[in-house]
């Protein structure tokens, strides 16, 4: 049986007997159907959009301080930075593909090479690196909105009494509220999303020139740290640190790479995905780290007396202005940009990971509630509390694991089935991907052991700086010869 209609730009959906045949299928729900050819209206405005928005948040305003604080100086910093986001946008751009090609999610997208169960696995995964990144950002909209109410209302942070854990209860009062703010918009669905990202894009840009059009008019110049030389004097020194460095940034959207065809799905052709895509990701990032960099060397000029590792976070910076008024709309953007870039990078996927492991008893809403509180319970403010262990143990850590997913879903994709796949079979428990493919999970399993090998015998450490690198080449080399293999015994 046919289940396809293909466009002339390449684009396929279900026709409308397949369609029917697969609703009653344990393995489909609403929120992971293909979308139909004429809902895909997402245009390369959207995906720049989309990227800047998500480029523009705290992380990585933060980025090039703990580039700096390992020894690095200004401009290695930065371009460590633009060379991660150039070699993550690869394997960005090839996932893309499948989800403006077919209409689907990364869930079912997993399901081509992983099998329909066995898509569970590399999801899963994804979905905890995305709770865990959730918090992270769910925590910084919190000392965001911290910072505002204390702006508007005297001795806020006390207000409640004394610390608990280290933090005011208002902090956790803060960190709640913005915490419902991102549910609340989670259940209004894709649509509003896709509206929120095309109006905070601008927006957080427009707002952050602001302030380091001031904060430099201030300081009467950029500041000294853009004349520190750092602490490598020869390439000897320097390369031990950038190695890991330049893994941890590509670490940073490792979770990106993917599951863009949860957004690609939506895309009006295979150029428009890819232009707003490569327009977009790795300028926004190097120019708001830069952003960072400049406001901070400045900041130390007009603050003189602040904490050179407090000037780092806008959000204490912010909090040594004395006016309300600049507080609040300072905060608000804050607010904005995190909003933003955790609803579209940390909750879509893994509650499209989450329904696909049950697609009848769990939807987009619920896996988003999910999403929230697995990400309370990896406690956030542990993690952003050492610059240094954020960079070197969490993004530098999940990078191994999911560049080994990476290797195996481009290999499968690209070199196994050379781009075509039934999408009627990817939701039906009897069909051609039925079960588990155990070459994927073999391929996975050996990327994920020579990615984190280092963190168990020391003398092979420099596996572990490589650990994106090592499991995406390992995973893709086993599983395209797992495949070459048994195709050729069958």
């Amino acid at each position: 049986m046919i289940d396809t209609i293909q466009h002339e730009d390449g684009r396929v959906e279900l026709n409308a007997d397949a369609e029917e045949s697969i609703r009653s299928s344990p393995l489909y729900n609403e929120d992971l159907a293909p979308v139909p050819v004429s809902e895909r209206n997402w245009t390369t405005y959207n995906y720049a959009a989309l990227w800047i928005s998500m480029a523009h948040c705290i992380p990585t305003y933060m980025l090039a301080s703990g580039l700096i604080s390992a020894g690095m100086n200004w401009w290695q910093a930065l371009f460590t930075i633009l060379l991660g986001n150039v070699i993550v946008l690869v394997p960005i751009l090839l996932n893309s593909h499948a989800g403006t090609k077919y209409g689907i999610p990364f869930p079912v997208f997993a399901r081509a090479s992983y099998g329909t169960m066995g898509s569970n696995f590399p999801a899963i995964l994804r979905a905890i690196v995305g709770c865990g990144w959730f918090g992270i950002n769910a925590w910084i909209g919190g000392q965001a909105l911290q910072t505002l109410f204390g702006a508007i209302i005297p001795d806020w942070a006390p207000l409640l009494g004394d610390k608990i854990g280290g933090h005011y209860p208002t902090e956790w009062l803060a960190f709640l509220i913005f915490w419902a703010m991102n549910i609340a918009i989670v259940y209004r669905g894709m649509n509003l999303l896709r509206h929120v990202e095309n109006w905070a894009a601008p927006f957080v840009l427009i707002m952050t020139a602001a302030l380091l059009g001031w904060i430099v008019w201030a300081a009467g110049g950029v500041g000294t740290l853009l004349e520190d030389h750092g602490k490598f004097n020869t390439f000897g020194e320097f390369f031990p640190v950038f190695m890991p460095s330049l893994t941890a940034m590509i670490g940073f959207w490792a979770t990106l790479s993917l599951n863009m065809p949860d957004f690609t799905r939506f895309g009006k052709s295979q150029r428009e995905q890819t232009v707003g895509q490569v327009v977009a990701l790795p300028t926004t990032m190097v120019i708001f780290a830069a952003m960072g960099v400049i406001i901070t060397s400045a900041a130390l000029v007009v603050f003189p007396n602040m904490d050179p590792k407090e000037a780092w976070d806008p959000v204490k910076l912010v909090g040594q202005f004395s006016q309300p008024l600049v507080v609040a709309v300072s905060m608000f953007t804050v607010v904005v940009a995190t909003l933003s870039v955790n609803i579209a990078a940390n909750v879509v996927s893994p509650a499209n990971d989450f329904a696909n492991a049950f697609p009848k008893y769990i939807s987009f809403r619920t896996g988003g509630l999910m999403t929230g509180i697995i990400g309370i319970l990896m406690m956030p403010w542990k993690l952003l509390a050492d610059p240094s262990g954020y960079i070197f143990g969490w993004l530098v850590g999940y990078s191994g694991g999911l560049g080994s997913i990476a290797g195996v879903l481009i290999a499968d994709y690209w070199f196994v089935r050379r781009k075509n796949l039934n999408l009627g079979d990817l939701y039906r428990s009897d069909g051609e991907y039925r079960g588990w493919n155990l070459r994927a999970v073999v391929a996975t399993l050996l990327g994920c052991f020579f990615a984190w090998i280092g963190l168990i015998i020391p003398s092979l450490s420099v596996l572990y700086d490589y650990g994106w690198f090592i499991g995406f080449g390992v995973a893709f080399a086993v599983h395209w010869l797992l495949s070459r293999t048994v195709s050729n015994e069958e």
